[in-house]
């Protein structure tokens, strides 16, 4: 191999950071879709967040452009570009152009960041590579100091230049990228919202937002941080008056972990007709909790159950309150800071640190019970609120199963139903039925899946063809019965066949998707058309409300070989392998087609198929009812002529889905 050859790889190797970012969004911002563009915005605006927390500026100005642009201006002490000495680099280069790289890494120690929001040190970077362009603007130390990035590449060095502006601060002006974005266009309600949210958790920073498109412009400020938007939400209206509670602790998530400083926030009432409860945590919001979550959802549990059990509440032996009898009546958000933190990712939507569940439960326990015993008559008040609440779920339930027995004949779904592996979680705003194919595919899933909240059937063969079966075949169907008993909302039609079966309720539908995952060749592609035949018969509402899914699978796995490292990728057509070997250097690649779902590994099922961070899903659109019949009788009907003619005119676009080699 020649010198040249040897230093064309190196030469792109060294563009692996910003090909890691444009190429794989995902990794990073959580999507490439405009929720991962959303987040590329926050990553920025968390470092202006992270300096006026400091105390260095109280204003923050953000503003939306027409074309999709968007611009940051912070008052702080302004980000250092110039030489750094101990890393023999310019700091923009490490800032701007190197992933892990910041000034928050010794938080835990007080040097320069205590809670930092930005922690993972990849936002100003990452959101840099993103960009179509990336401008930037920083006065300090007596110089105004530019930068301008495109596509990932800096263009012209540091620009610096003396100012007697005495005011510091920085500037960031960038669009995001649609080569690496699907959409950029961020609403202005998703501005609006996040800049209240930041304003409520940071009581001594004005937001203010500027919208080239509209005109408009917004200010957010909540002197009184949380306690101040729980007064909001609450309106006077409540049955309780709006309280805050707050502490500070040190600990350790495990003996052999280093100690970090927790502080935390929790203001509530109570009100019987507004709920709502909100997460923050280093001011950002963590939309599924985590550790906050928890700590609340047991103190209140725990507590509010003594306190019933104290003023003898309970009638006989009438089971304890739950905390959704709580959570009907409560409006709480909570607020926490630590020098260290444990991210279920990147996109920081929750936390699982151990030690900040411990202390934020016992924080709000010991208050809770004081705040009993000082304020009685509303105490007194929020408890029979909660019996209230409790005591119309329990009998709603009655009804509900008593409903439910009439129709469905008690139905046990784990004794009765032959394979099916039910989730953990009872939240069907968050559970997933994957339909697969065959007992193989049901052991890899199973084993690939997050139990939480997935759920799998496996079907067994090649179901009834529900386009040309006549209702009493299809209901002596053991696995279609087995199917619509899951999914648990009943048909949409009237037979004397059915009758043991409910009659179509989508209130009643136990899942926010329903996802068929089958071979990735011509069995699996059947399977799957002939389940889709039998859910448009027999519920159609399904699809037409979105809830039906595709879970694509790939085709082929292909294994980069560096040194002595291997890389695993995957293609899920002849023309991604394609990009990707041209890309990844096919000489140092191997391609295996890829197996059946029943002989993949665990790891590569929740990566591929079952992640939803990473996995493909295709939602079943409606479109037109005769259209869809047309379409269902010419791959599943009589129209025998019309398939030939098909197959003859458009099998050429599905053969790179078929093994044919």
């Amino acid at each position: 191999m020649s010198k040249s050859k040897i230093y064309d790889n190196e030469s792109i190797s060294s563009l692996k950071g910003a090909d890691r970012v444009r190429q794989r969004p995902g990794v990073i911002f959580g999507s490439d879709d405009l929720e991962g563009c959303q987040h590329s915005f926050f990553e920025i605006l968390s470092n202006s967040i992270d300096e006026a927390r400091e105390g260095y500026g109280s204003q923050i100005e953000v503003t939306r452009f027409r074309d999709g642009s968007i611009e940051i201006r912070d008052y702080g002490r302004g980000i250092p570009l110039d030489y750094n000495p101990k890393e023999e680099r310019f700091n923009w280069e490490l800032v701007f152009c190197e992933l892990y790289a910041g000034g928050k890494y010794n938080n835990n120690d007080g040097e320069f960041y205590e809670y930092s929001l930005g922690l993972n040190g990849l936002g100003a970077c990452a959101t840099q590579y993103a960009s179509e362009y990336f401008d930037v603007t920083v006065v300090r130390d007596g110089f105004r100091h530019t930068l301008h990035f495109e596509k990932g590449v800096n263009i012209g060095g540091l620009g610096k230049e003396p100012v007697r502006q005495k005011k510091t601060g920085t500037i960031q002006k960038w669009r995001p990228d649609r080569d690496v974005f699907t959409d950029i266009s961020i609403p202005l309600e998703y501005y609006q919202a996040t800049l209240k949210r930041q304003a409520v958790i940071n009581a001594n920073i004005v937001f203010l937002l500027h919208d080239e498109e509209s005109g408009e412009s917004f200010t957010f400020n909540y002197p009184e941080g949380i306690l101040g938007y729980v007064r909001e939400l609450d309106n006077k209206a409540g049955i309780s008056s709006p309280v805050l509670f707050e502490g500070s602790g040190k600990g350790r998530d495990r003996s052999d972990k280093p100690e970090y400083k927790v502080k935390s926030g929790i203001a509530f009432c109570f009100n019987n007709e507004i709920n709502c409860i909100e997460y923050y945590h280093n001011s950002s919001w963590l939309e599924y909790g985590g550790s906050p979550d928890k700590a609340v959802r047991s103190a209140f549990t725990s507590e509010l159950d003594r306190q019933i059990k104290l003023r003898d509440k309970y009638k006989g032996n009438e089971p304890k309150i739950t905390f959704t009898d709580i959570q009907d009546s409560l409006i709480l958000v909570a607020s926490s800071f630590s020098t260290q933190t444990s991210y279920e990712n990147q996109t920081k939507k929750a936390i699982n640190n151990k030690y900040i569940q411990e202390f934020m439960t016992e924080m709000l326990r010991s208050k809770l019970e004081v705040w009993f015993i000082e304020n009685k008559s509303e105490g007194d008040r929020v408890i029979e609120q909660i019996l209230i609440n409790k005591r119309s779920r329990e009998n709603a339930e009655k009804q509900r199963l008593n409903i439910k027995k009439k129709l469905m004949g008690s139905v046990d779904m784990i004794n009765r139903v032959k394979k099916f592996v039910d989730c953990r979680t009872r939240d069907p705003e968050r559970r997933e039925l994957y339909i697969v194919e065959g007992d193989s595919a049901l052991g890899s899933c199973k084993m690939g899946r997050n139990a939480e909240f997935q759920a799998i059937i496996p079907v067994r063969g090649k179901i009834l063809n529900c386009l040309k079966a006549g209702y009493e075949v299809i209901f002596k169907s053991e696995i279609i019965v087995d199917l619509i008993k899951v999914l648990g909302c009943g048909v949409e039609i009237q037979t004397r066949h059915n009758r043991d079966l409910s009659a179509f309720d989508l209130n009643g539908l136990r899942w926010s998707k329903v996802i068929i995952c089958t071979d990735a060749d011509v069995d699996g592609f059947q399977i799957r058309t002939l389940i889709l035949a039998m859910l448009f018969r027999l519920m159609p509402t399904l699809i037409e409300k979105g809830k039906v899914y595709i879970a694509e699978s790939p085709l082929f796995e292909i294994t980069q070989h560096v040194k002595k490292e291997e890389h695993t990728f995957f293609a899920y057509n002849e023309k991604e392998k394609s990009e990707l070997l041209a890309q990844l250097g096919a000489e140092r690649c191997t391609i295996q087609r890829s197996k059946g779902l029943g002989e993949n590994e665990p790891d590569m099922m929740w990566q591929t198929t079952m992640n939803p961070e990473s996995r493909r899903l295709i939602q079943v659109m409606p479109a037109d009812a005769q259209a869809t019949l047309d379409t269902f009788d010419l791959l599943l009907g009589d129209n025998l002529a019309g398939r030939k003619m098909h197959i003859e005119q458009d099998g050429h676009l599905y053969l790179d889905q078929l093994d044919i080699g």
